[in-house]
C-alpha cells in the first residue's frame, strides 16, 4: 500500500509539472528567421533554441554558427528563478539565469568567471508563434555588441 501511494504522490508531481510547463509560452522548439533578425557583425547565431521539462527544471539546448563559421552547442539546466545555473559548450560563458518577468517574459544574464557578458530580454508574442530575444553584451574582443534575433515557434 504505501509503494503505491508513494508511486501515485509522484506520477500526480509529475503530470502537474508537466501540465505548468506545457502552459508556459517559451516552452518548444524555436527556429531563427534570419530575414527578422538583426545581428552585430562576427556575431554568433542560434538556430535553433529547444525550451524542454527536465523534471521540475527547464533544460535549453541552443544549436547554431560561431563568428568562426563553425557550429556551436550548448546546454543549460535551471530554473525561471533568477538565480546562476552552469552552461555547458558555450565558451563566452559558464553560468547563465533567466528570471520570469511575466507569462511572455524572461531577462537573462550570462556570465564567464564571475563576470556579466551579456544580458538579454526574452519576449513570446502574445500569439506564441514567435519570439524575440534583444541582448547586449561584450564580445571576445571586448567590444560592445547589440543583437536582435527573431524566432519562429515549430
Amino acid at each position: 500500500m504505501k509503494a503505491r501511494t508513494t508511486v501515485l504522490t509522484l506520477a500526480m508531481y509529475f503530470f502537474a509539472a508537466a501540465v505548468c510547463f506545457a502552459s508556459d509560452a517559451n516552452m518548444g522548439t524555436w527556429k531563427l528567421n534570419e530575414s527578422k533578425s538583426k545581428f552585430a557583425p562576427g556575431a554568433t547565431k542560434n538556430h535553433t533554441v529547444v525550451y524542454e521539462a527536465a523534471g521540475d527544471n527547464v533544460k535549453v539546448t541552443v544549436d547554431g554558427t560561431g563568428s568562426d563559421g563553425k557550429p556551436t552547442h550548448n546546454e543549460w539546466t535551471g530554473k525561471f528563478d533568477g538565480k546562476d545555473y552552469p552552461v555547458i559548450g558555450d565558451p563566452t560563458s559558464d553560468m547563465r539565469s533567466y528570471k520570469r518577468v511575466d507569462d511572455h517574459t524572461l531577462e537573462l544574464t550570462s556570465k564567464k568567471d564571475g563576470k556579466v557578458t551579456i544580458t538579454g530580454r526574452i519576449a513570446v508574442s502574445k500569439n506564441g508563434k514567435s519570439r524575440t530575444v534583444n541582448t547586449s553584451g561584450t564580445d571576445a574582443m571586448g567590444m560592445k555588441v547589440e543583437n536582435t534575433a527573431v524566432y519562429d515557434k515549430q
